[in-house]
Protein backbone atom coordinates (compact mmCIF):
# COMPACT_ATOMS: atom_id res chain seq x y z
CA UNK A 1 0.00 0.00 0.00
CA UNK A 2 1.23 3.82 -0.80
CA UNK A 3 0.33 7.12 -0.69
CA UNK A 4 0.98 10.57 -2.11
CA UNK A 5 0.63 12.74 0.30
CA UNK A 6 1.62 16.97 1.24
CA UNK A 7 4.12 16.90 3.91
CA UNK A 8 5.72 20.43 4.72
CA UNK A 9 4.38 22.25 1.12
CA UNK A 10 6.14 19.10 -1.00
CA UNK A 11 4.53 15.57 -2.42
CA UNK A 12 5.91 12.63 -1.09
CA UNK A 13 4.77 8.75 -2.68
CA UNK A 14 5.21 7.11 0.59
CA UNK A 15 4.83 3.37 1.80
CA UNK A 16 5.06 2.08 5.56
CA UNK A 17 8.56 2.12 7.23
CA UNK A 18 9.65 3.98 4.75
CA UNK A 19 12.30 6.68 5.96
CA UNK A 20 11.78 10.19 4.23
CA UNK A 21 13.66 13.61 4.57
CA UNK A 22 11.15 16.22 4.63
CA UNK A 23 11.40 20.22 5.05
CA UNK A 24 12.46 20.77 8.66
CA UNK A 25 8.70 20.04 10.99
CA UNK A 26 8.35 21.93 14.20
CA UNK A 27 8.03 18.42 16.17
CA UNK A 28 10.26 17.25 18.34
CA UNK A 29 12.32 14.43 17.70
CA UNK A 30 10.72 11.18 18.98
CA UNK A 31 7.27 12.22 18.43
CA UNK A 32 4.48 11.30 16.05
CA UNK A 33 2.88 13.40 13.42
CA UNK A 34 0.06 12.76 11.37
CA UNK A 35 -0.61 14.35 8.05
CA UNK A 36 -4.49 14.72 6.57
CA UNK A 37 -3.55 16.41 3.52
CA UNK A 38 -3.19 13.05 1.22
CA UNK A 39 -3.48 13.38 -2.30
CA UNK A 40 -3.94 9.32 -3.28
CA UNK A 41 -3.97 6.35 -1.89
CA UNK A 42 -2.58 2.77 -3.81
CA UNK A 43 -3.57 -0.65 -2.28
CA UNK A 44 -2.70 -3.14 -5.47
CA UNK A 45 -4.90 -2.58 -7.97
CA UNK A 46 -7.20 -0.32 -5.73
CA UNK A 47 -6.25 3.40 -6.48
CA UNK A 48 -8.24 6.14 -5.00
CA UNK A 49 -7.95 9.82 -5.81
CA UNK A 50 -8.96 12.80 -3.55
CA UNK A 51 -10.14 15.64 -5.35
CA UNK A 52 -8.31 17.52 -4.11
CA UNK A 53 -7.95 15.17 -0.65
CA UNK A 54 -8.86 12.12 0.59
CA UNK A 55 -11.50 12.81 3.40
CA UNK A 56 -10.67 10.79 6.51
CA UNK A 57 -7.44 9.27 5.06
CA UNK A 58 -4.07 9.39 7.05
CA UNK A 59 -0.37 9.07 6.81
CA UNK A 60 0.96 8.56 10.24
CA UNK A 61 4.75 9.51 10.90
CA UNK A 62 7.08 9.78 14.01
CA UNK A 63 9.97 11.79 13.34
CA UNK A 64 13.95 10.69 14.04
CA UNK A 65 15.55 13.47 13.80
CA UNK A 66 16.33 16.94 12.30
CA UNK A 67 19.28 17.53 10.47
CA UNK A 68 21.05 20.05 7.65
CA UNK A 69 21.18 18.41 4.08
CA UNK A 70 24.33 18.70 1.83
CA UNK A 71 25.92 21.83 1.06
CA UNK A 72 25.03 23.67 -2.19
CA UNK A 73 27.65 26.07 -3.97
CA UNK A 74 25.94 28.97 -5.60
CA UNK A 75 28.38 30.36 -8.04
CA UNK A 76 27.50 33.45 -10.41
CA UNK A 77 30.06 35.02 -12.74
CA UNK A 78 29.92 37.61 -15.34
CA UNK A 79 33.13 37.32 -17.78
CA UNK A 80 35.19 40.42 -18.01
CA UNK A 81 33.47 42.18 -15.47
CA UNK A 82 35.74 41.37 -12.59
CA UNK A 83 31.88 40.08 -10.98
CA UNK A 84 32.24 36.99 -8.64
CA UNK A 85 29.99 35.79 -5.68
CA UNK A 86 30.38 32.49 -4.13
CA UNK A 87 27.74 31.39 -1.72
CA UNK A 88 26.32 28.03 0.12
CA UNK A 89 23.31 26.92 1.51
CA UNK A 90 22.80 23.67 3.84
CA UNK A 91 18.84 22.97 3.86
CA UNK A 92 17.02 21.90 7.49
CA UNK A 93 15.34 18.70 6.94
CA UNK A 94 13.77 16.40 9.20
CA UNK A 95 14.10 12.27 8.63
CA UNK A 96 10.64 10.86 9.22
CA UNK A 97 9.55 6.84 9.20
CA UNK A 98 6.14 6.30 8.02
CA UNK A 99 4.30 4.39 10.61
CA UNK A 100 0.96 3.61 8.59
CA UNK A 101 -1.52 4.87 6.05
CA UNK A 102 -4.77 4.88 7.33
CA UNK A 103 -7.71 4.57 4.20
CA UNK A 104 -10.67 6.33 6.51
CA UNK A 105 -11.75 6.92 9.53
CA UNK A 106 -9.67 9.59 10.50
CA UNK A 107 -11.20 12.25 13.26
CA UNK A 108 -11.28 15.23 10.26
CA UNK A 109 -13.52 12.89 8.07
CA UNK A 110 -16.53 13.50 10.02
CA UNK A 111 -18.11 16.62 10.15
CA UNK A 112 -19.78 18.09 13.06
CA UNK A 113 -23.48 17.53 13.24
CA UNK A 114 -25.70 20.90 13.93
CA UNK A 115 -27.64 19.91 16.66
CA UNK A 116 -31.04 22.12 17.06
CA UNK A 117 -32.48 23.23 20.51
CA UNK A 118 -35.31 23.37 21.73
CA UNK A 119 -37.63 26.24 20.62
CA UNK A 120 -38.75 28.37 23.74
CA UNK A 121 -42.24 28.98 23.91
CA UNK A 122 -43.22 31.60 20.69
CA UNK A 123 -46.12 32.60 22.75
CA UNK A 124 -42.95 33.71 25.65
CA UNK A 125 -40.32 35.13 24.12
CA UNK A 126 -40.90 36.57 20.04
CA UNK A 127 -38.19 38.83 20.92
CA UNK A 128 -35.93 36.22 21.28
CA UNK A 129 -36.61 34.73 17.89
CA UNK A 130 -36.73 37.92 15.88
CA UNK A 131 -32.74 37.84 17.25
CA UNK A 132 -32.30 34.33 16.11
CA UNK A 133 -33.36 35.30 12.88
CA UNK A 134 -31.85 38.55 12.49
CA UNK A 135 -28.40 36.60 13.06
CA UNK A 136 -29.38 34.37 10.78
CA UNK A 137 -29.77 36.94 7.96
CA UNK A 138 -26.76 38.49 8.83
CA UNK A 139 -24.67 35.33 8.54
CA UNK A 140 -26.00 34.83 5.08
CA UNK A 141 -25.34 38.63 4.14
CA UNK A 142 -22.03 38.02 5.63
CA UNK A 143 -21.79 35.02 3.08
CA UNK A 144 -22.53 37.21 -0.33
CA UNK A 145 -20.18 39.52 -2.31
CA UNK A 146 -20.59 43.19 -2.43
CA UNK A 147 -22.27 43.20 -5.82
CA UNK A 148 -24.93 40.66 -4.92
CA UNK A 149 -25.04 43.29 -1.31
CA UNK A 150 -25.91 46.47 -3.66
CA UNK A 151 -28.34 44.50 -6.25
CA UNK A 152 -30.14 44.00 -2.94
CA UNK A 153 -29.69 47.51 -1.53
CA UNK A 154 -30.93 48.61 -5.02
CA UNK A 155 -34.09 47.06 -4.91
CA UNK A 156 -34.90 47.97 -1.45
CA UNK A 157 -34.78 51.52 -2.38
CA UNK A 158 -31.50 52.27 -0.41
CA UNK A 159 -29.54 55.14 -1.40
CA UNK A 160 -25.71 55.94 -1.02
CA UNK A 161 -24.71 52.59 -1.96
CA UNK A 162 -21.70 53.20 -4.25
CA UNK A 163 -19.76 54.56 -1.40
CA UNK A 164 -20.55 51.96 1.17
CA UNK A 165 -18.08 49.07 2.59
CA UNK A 166 -19.52 45.38 2.87
CA UNK A 167 -20.05 45.91 6.46
CA UNK A 168 -22.05 48.82 6.03
CA UNK A 169 -24.20 47.49 3.18
CA UNK A 170 -25.10 44.38 5.52
CA UNK A 171 -25.67 47.11 8.52
CA UNK A 172 -28.13 48.99 5.90
CA UNK A 173 -29.80 45.41 4.79
CA UNK A 174 -30.38 44.54 8.27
Amino acid sequence: MYAIVEIAGHQFKVEKDQKVFVNRLSTEEGKKVSFDNVLLIGNGNDVTLGAPAIDGAQVSAKVLKHLKGDKVIVFKKKRRKGYRVKNGHRQALTEIVIEGITASGAKKAAPKKETKKAEPKAAAKPEAKKATEKVEVTQDLSKMTVAELKEMAKAKGITGISSMKKADLIAALS
